[in-house]
């Protein structure tokens, strides 16, 4: 930020205390921390909801509403019954891709796509708390990230990614948008396919990955915004528009209207791969994008997945601007409504503290497990947490015993207390730290050598565990606490046995073999209560007293 900008902030504050005897109020970005990509958001009254992808992990696609765009809480997913959802066999990254919510006349809709299994769909809903309908599959559309665009007279269209004219890629990432008209009372297309934009902004420079396609209208126009270039460092957000939804849509001669792909790598806590975007209008017509975005702790790599953003929109000619030339995300913007916002009581943003001491009857919403749930292997009883061991693991692709929070800063800590006894090798329960199939680390308390013994464990390329470290435990050890924490680019691992002395295990595992850039895929590191019996049948469960996440 030049100085320049800094004094006129500085004069803009001073004015706005001196005229109103209060210094404004700014909200935090990300407004929502850790793995909470893709995110969609609409306007029902004055109501936003708003919901995220979800991939492999179930319930899924969390919903959040606010009253203010500043201060989220989530009220639940919107499939969160074993009858919407199926993800056996999913890989983590797979799944449900890019949600899209759009409210109408009292119902809810979201459309989605459940990658390798049923394609697209649509659910409804008259509550977005739910419960939201099963998923009407829509086979027509070839393609992900479908989005639906209601005009005033109930006249419906679904736009998408999909394949190249002919199925012919011209190039590498080549794609197209196409549309349908959509019957919003049978929710089935109608008509004949569409394409709206071929390649890209503009196909002879060979765009990539034109995908995450939004309508909106405005003063006569139709917008169409996309994201484009991938959802990598180069990702960005594109817009084009017409007079008429049946005339060609022109892009912009000033695209992007969002990216940080071109800013100095080393500048200080940079935001990237912004991009996937949203808008959203408020009843007194002030607009505001969400979009995804990453914070790298070193060169390209982050663990805490794609994150949500927002920031306003302005309008120059006709044409909507989320960031200009080298403006950078920041950290902080003014409430959009001051008058309702008198503080930042966002529990998904800024330094977070999450506490759960299972005193409730159900889990908390933030909770996931990994791919749905069939039957029953957790209770909550007399506050504590009861997990069954089950044969499956965190390597395979079915449901393991596996309860998960997202981590969401990368100077944090995840903290347990867990009551556990086995005489068996085969048998572990503890805490996890996870990103994909084989990129985990894994601290737990388990039996070796005749004796109790903690265990921290690394994920394999060939699904197994590979044992980083084992150290005896007294034999009447029952009770044990443990603690994984990022700091730099490094894990540590410690435990105690009376929550006051503890013992580190390991002090420094790099931290970027659960990035991203090293894991791959498109979720974030999950922070996870996990017992397993290895593949054996088991009698055995783990009791957990409390989990406490903390950024730090």
């Amino acid at each position: 930020m030049t100085k320049v900008i800094k004094l006129f902030l500085s004069i803009i504050i001073f004015i706005a205390t001196d005229l109103f005897g209060q210094k404004p109020v700014y909200y935090s970005n990300p407004i929502l921390s850790g793995f909470y990509p893709d995110p969609s958001i609409c306007r029902a009254g004055g109501d936003y909801y708003l919901v995220t992808s979800s991939f492999a992990y179930f319930p899924g696609l969390p919903l959040f509403h606010s009253k203010d765009l500043v201060n989220w809480k989530q009220i639940g997913h919107a499939m969160d019954r074993a009858s919407q959802l199926d993800h056996e066999g999913a890989g983590v990254s797979r799944g449900l891709f890019a949600p899209a919510i759009r409210f109408y006349k009292g119902t809810f809709y979201i459309v989605c796509t459940q990658i390798d299994k049923g394609g697209n769909f649509i659910i409804t809903a008259t509550d977005a708390r739910g419960p939201w309908s099963d998923p009407v599959w829509i086979p027509e559309v070839n393609g992900i990230d479908p989005s639906l665009f209601i005009e005033d007279d109930s006249t419906a269209y679904l736009v998408y990614n999909s394949i190249p004219p002919g199925n012919i890629s011209l190039y590498d990432g080549h794609r197209t948008i196409r549309m349908y008209e959509f019957d919003l009372k049978n929710l089935k297309v109608k008509g004949e396919e569409k394409i709206l934009i071929n390649g890209g902004t503009d196909i002879t420079k060979k765009p990539v990955w034109i995908e995450a396609p939004h309508i909106f209208r405005k003063d006569g126009w139709y917008y169409l915004i996309c994201a484009e270039g991938g959802t990598a460092y180069n990702h960005s957000e594109v817009v084009f528009r017409s007079r008429s939804i049946a005339q060609a849509f022109v892009p912009y001669e000033n695209n992007p209207i969002l990216t940080q792909r071109h800013l100095d790598t080393a500048r200080k806590n940079p935001v990237t791969t912004t991009g996937h975007a949203d808008f959203v209008e408020t009843p007194r017509g002030d607009w505001y994008a969400v979009f995804l975005g990453c914070r790298p702790y070193q060169d390209n790599h982050y663990n805490i997945g794609r994150e949500t953003f927002m920031v306003p929109v302005k309008w120059e000619n006709g044409w909507p601007i989320i960031l200009r030339g080298n403006e950078q995300v920041q950290e902080k913007y003014p409430v959009p409504f001051p008058a309702i916002t008198k503080k930042e009581e966002n529990e998904f943003s800024g330094k977070i503290r999450f506490r759960d001491e299972f005193d409730d009857k159900q889990l908390e919403h933030r909770w996931m497990f990994l791919r749905t749930v069939h039957e029953p292997w957790h209770e909550i009883k007399k506050g504590q947490l009861h997990l069954n061991l089950k044969e499956e693991t965190c390597s395979g692709k079915r449901n393991p015993a596996f309860v998960g929070h997202r981590q969401q800063s990368h100077e944090c800590a995840g903290t347990t207390m867990m009551e556990f006894t086995t005489t068996k090798e085969n048998e572990k329960a503890g805490l996890l730290i996870f990103q994909n199939e084989t990129h985990y680390y894994y601290l737990c308390k388990s039996y070796h050598a005749g004796k109790p013994a903690i265990q921290l464990y690394q994920g394999a390329p060939d699904s197994s565990m590979q044992l980083l470290e084992s150290k005896q435990l007294p034999a009447d050890a029952r009770r044990i606490f443990l603690r994984i924490r990022m700091k730099g680019n490094t894990y540590g691992f410690a435990y105690s046995l009376n929550g006051n002395d503890w013992k580190a295990i390991e002090n420094g595992l790099d931290a970027r073999f659960l990035s991203t850039e090293t894991a791959g895929g498109f979720v974030g590191s999950v922070f996870a209560l996990y017992v397993t019996s290895m593949g054996k049948k088991s009698g055995n469960q783990a009791k957990f007293d409390w989990f406490e996440y903390r950024d730090e």
